[in-house]
Parts: C-alpha cells; sequence; structure tokens
C-alpha cells in the first residue's frame, strides 16, 4: 500500500532554469479549476487548469508555492542550481530495481543531489567486476541500473553523485596498499573493523589511482560528481614509512587532486563530526557537509554547528547527516516531531538535511542500507517541510542573511522581540522556552520561533512530545519613520505560505498578534 496520496502535484523537475518554462503534473482525480503560484505570499500568476500537465508561466529565479484546490507543491526557479544542496540518497541497484520510486522523491522534494551509496564493486576497485557483481557487503549490483537511475535523476533536473571512500582499503586489495597505511602507536594499521584498512590519502600513487578511478566511473556511468567519504579518524597518525601524517592537510590535498582531475564536478567531502570543516571548507568542492555524532546530540549544537560551517563555507550550501535514528525505536509521531525539530533548526540556520531518498526511505543509520520506511505520517510532514524550504528559500538559505538576535532583541536594545502569555523565549534552544532568533535581510527582519514549550530536554536524536501551547503571542518592534512595516507569518503545518497580520501602533512602536505556534513559525517585518 503506497504511503503517498492519490491525488498530489509533482513537479517535472526538482529545478527548473530561468527562461523556461515550468511543467507541474497533476496525478489523480483532481477537479479542474484556478491554479495559483506564490512568491512569497503574493500570487504572481493564475491559470485556469482543465486537464494533463499544468503549465506555468516563465518566471523569474526564486522559489514559488503552487495552489491547485487543496493541493499544494512547491518550484524552484534557478539559474545556477549548485548554489543549493536539498540531498537524498539510493542505495539499491538490483536489475529489477523500480527506477520511478526514486525520481518521485526527487520531484516531490525538489531534491538537487542524490548521492548513490555504495554502487562500487570495492573500495579500492571501483570498476572491477563487471557488468553485474556483489558488492564488498554482498548487495547485488547491476550498472545497467546504476546508468538508468544516474540518468533518471538527471532528467528530473538534479544532480547524480556516486559515493566514494577516500583512503578505504579492502582485506583483498590491502597487500598493493599497505606501504601507506595510517598506523596507531603499537603499529596496527587503522581500520573499520576488519572489513576496511586506512590509508594516507594524500599518498601520491593512492591519489593516482583514485582520480582515475573517479574518471573512469564518470566515463562509464554518467555521473555528475563524487560524494566523498571518510571515517572521522585518526586526525594524526604515523604512516608505515615512518612519516607523520596530518590527516586534515590530506584530505585538503585530496579534494584539490580530484577537483583538478574532475574539474567540472561536483564534489561533496564528508567532515565526519566536523573534521576538519575549517580546512576543508574553503576548498575547491560545492557544498560543505558535516556528519554529527556525539558530542554534538542538542538541537543547539547542530546549530552552532551549522554556523560554523557557513562562516567557513564561503557562501557553499551547507548539509547536515543528521541521522535520526529514532524511527528504529519510536512510534512514528514521537519521531516525526524530532526529524520536525531537527529541520526546524538546521532550516532557521540555514542548512538542509539529508534525510531521505529510495521511494520511501529515511536514514536512520551510517550504512544506508539499514534504512527505514517511512509511515504516511512521515511522508505528508516532509513534502510540507520541504515545499515550505523551497518556497521560502530567499528567507532561509542566502549566505548573506545575518543574526542579529543580540543587537535587536531584550530590554536594552528594544528593537524587536516577542513575547508569550504562558511561556518565556530564549536566545538558545532551552527546553521548556520559545527559541527566538532575529536575523537581517537589509532592511528585512526575520524571526523564526521554535516552539519547545512541552519538551523536557533539546535532543534532536530523541522521541519527543507534542508540543505545547505557549499561549498569546504579542510581537513589538520599534517604528524606524512614519510608514508602518508589513508583517507576515508562515508555518510548514499551517498554510504553509506568508499571510499578512494587522499591525497597530502605539507611539514609537507597533505590536502584531501572532497566531498559535505548531513546531516553527516564520515572521517577516519589512518596511
Amino acid at each position: 500500500m503506497s504511503i503517498y496520496p492519490s491525488r498530489e502535484l509533482l513537479p517535472r523537475r526538482a529545478s527548473f532554469r530561468p527562461g523556461k518554462n515550468i511543467a507541474i503534473e497533476v496525478r489523480g482525480d483532481v477537479a479542474p479549476g484556478l491554479a495559483r503560484v506564490f512568491h512569497l505570499g503574493e500570487v504572481v500568476a493564475e491559470i485556469d487548469w482543465r486537464s494533463d500537465d499544468l503549465l506555468l508561466p516563465v518566471l523569474p529565479e526564486g522559489g514559488y508555492s503552487v495552489e491547485v484546490g487543496d493541493l499544494t507543491t512547491a518550484i524552484e526557479v534557478a539559474a545556477e542550481p549548485r548554489r543549493r544542496l536539498r540531498y537524498g540518497f539510493v542505495a539499491s541497484y538490483a536489475p529489477d530495481k523500480d527506477i520511478a520510486g526514486l525520481t518521485d522523491t526527487v520531484r516531490r522534494l525538489h531534491l538537487s543531489g542524490v548521492q548513490f551509496y555504495d554502487w562500487a564493486y570495492r573500495h579500492a576497485d571501483l570498476m572491477g567486476g563487471g557488468e553485474s557483481y556483489r558488492d564488498a557487503l554482498d548487495q547485488p549490483i547491476a550498472l545497467a541500473t546504476v546508468r538508468a537511475l544516474v540518468g533518471a535523476v538527471q532528467q528530473t533536473g538534479a544532480r547524480a553523485l556516486g559515493y566514494a571512500a577516500v583512503y578505504a582499503i579492502g582485506p583483498k586489495e590491502w597487500d598493493g596498499w599497505q606501504h601507506q597505511a595510517l598506523l596507531t602507536a603499537t603499529g596496527a594499521p587503522y581500520g573499520l573493523g576488519d572489513f576496511l584498512f586506512i590509508l594516507d590519502p594524500a599518498a601520491p600513487d593512492w591519489l593516482e589511482h583514485f582520480t582515475a578511478d573517479l574518471a573512469a566511473a564518470t566515463a562509464a556511468l554518467g555521473f555528475d560528481g563524487y560524494h566523498l567519504d571518510q571515517y572521522g579518524y585518526p586526525k594524526r597518525a604515523q604512516r608505515a614509512d615512518g612519516v607523520a601524517v596530518d590527516v586534515g592537510a590530506s584530505f585538503v590535498t585530496l579534494i584539490e587532486a580530484v577537483r583538478d582531475a574532475l574539474p567540472k564536478a561536483h564534489l561533496v567531502f564528508n567532515n565526519v563530526n566536523d573534521f576538519p570543516t575549517r580546512r576543508a571548507a574553503a576548498t575547491r568542492q560545492d557544498a560543505v557537509y558535516i556528519e554529527p555524532w556525539a558530542p554534538q546530540l542538542t538541537l543547539q549544537h547542530l546549530a552552532d554547528t551549522v554556523t560554523r560551517a557557513r562562516a567557513f563555507g564561503d557562501g557553499k550550501p551547507v548539509v547536515l547527516a543528521a541521522y535520526q535514528h529514532i524511527y528504529d525505536s519510536a512510534p512514528a509521531d514521537a519521531a516525526d516531531r524530532a526529524t520536525a525539530l531537527t529541520m526546524a533548526t538546521l532550516h532557521s540556520h540555514g542548512a538542509t538535511q539529508l534525510l531521505t531518498g529510495e521511494a520511501d526511505r529515511l536514514l536512520c543509520d551510517p550504512y544506508y542500507v539499514r534504512n527505514h520506511r517511512m509511515e504516511a505520517s512521515t511522508a505528508a510532514l516532509l513534502k510540507r517541510w520541504y515545499d515550505f524550504l523551497v518556497a521560502h528559500d530567499e528567507l532561509l538559505m542566502p549566505p548573506e542573511l545575518t543574526d542579529v538576535t543580540n543587537s535587536y532583541a531584550g530590554p536594552y536594545n528594544n528593537e524587536i522581540d516577542v513575547s508569550y502569555a504562558r511561556a518565556e523565549h530564549s536566545e538558545t534552544a532551552t527546553a521548556g522556552k520559545v527559541w527566538r532568533r532575529i536575523v537581517a535581510d537589509g532592511d528585512r527582519l526575520i524571526l523564526h520561533l521554535i516552539n519547545l514549550v512541552g519538551q523536557t530536554d533539546t535532543l534532536w536524536d530523541a522521541a519527543r512530545a507534542a508540543p505545547a501551547d505557549p499561549g498569546p503571542a504579542t510581537l513589538r518592534f520599534r517604528l524606524s519613520g512614519t510608514r508602518v512595516p508589513r508583517v507576515r507569518v508562515a508555518d510548514p503545518d499551517g498554510l504553509g505560505r506568508l499571510v499578512e497580520l494587522p499591525v497597530a501602533v502605539d507611539g514609537d512602536f507597533a505590536t502584531a498578534d501572532l497566531p498559535a505556534p505548531a513546531v516553527w513559525q516564520v515572521v517577516v517585518v519589512e518596511n
């Protein structure tokens, strides 16, 4: 039984180019009627839709929401799609693979990149298995399926990135590479159990082999680029020849070598537990991607990690592979609330999450083959939130957005703040409070209000209680002139687009009453 509704709007592409017509599949039994296109809550187009695809006019760059009756979706129009990374995954390549399930996910959630996890024959011999083989963990792989998936993802306007571990050697290949081994203080090679051994990723002979393997895979399979993986250790080690190795520096050398070998490739390097983000973010790759583990256990940890990554990344998109293990141990509703709070934290700080892929799967384990089949409630949550993310991109993702909470909020500043009848707010993620953050975008102020009322802790990968009601809320802000600013509010679990609020003026200040929050509200104040 499908977890998706029989009636839905599905953009034909995950991202559209400026100057091109936009087509949206109207799936199921949908009554003809008026289709409306919104940009940040404003109607920019109306179409009398009757049958077949909904065809929209040419639109300028930006994010848009689309409504046909009670059905909604979002679309992105972008000249340079690499400026964002809404990341998904695929992890199965059997000969009878259903291609449409993955491409529906890419279109439904507007994924701009898909990681092809563990498609290769061996970690140190990507293409050595012929056209069909069992991978290193005995999963069946058909390269015809890989090619079909790559082509299908590209047809949706997304990028297909092949997974490649940057320094991992299997036992069968180890004899040829152990001269470059990274060793512990007692002389044993570092490894991942007895499954893989680790060498210096900057070793010249390894770089020659690794980049040639990637180039061969690109030619044979058509990948747009690569997801370059590591395991987070060691940070420093001795090589087999006695040379001391700074592994972070070796990663930088490797990334730059791959860029030189594949100048057009889309490259994403995994900074495991934030190592070595500062150095790797400055390389010629296309995103700042971080896989958080302990001690990064709270929502505030995620927020702080994203803030650092954006500072280091020089405008690159930031993605966190925050695996929601909680789906394996908690009911879907409690796990969905954990995911919502994780997404609220990441999206409000200008980052996205690698979480979903295949036709209906979630990541709950670093070995992506061990994924979780989502329930209908989770599918509906993700569709709402990814639509919201795309439609409100310019309020969330641009690197020039600036956190001004410390200079605008509170009684000393007295510029703008919010108060609740039955709850306190906080500048940090604090259980039992509303987490309030203020961002400046030129003359426009954007408030992010994340509801942690009713929570007893702020762990991001833990079952979450239903959010409690903090009571009526009042937004109060200082006027800068005679013109009354415009106030609008949006909620991914509400209408899903910005709606205008009445504003009352009292001397030098103005106020607006905010609707009750669910998990996350975005409030926009602009002159």
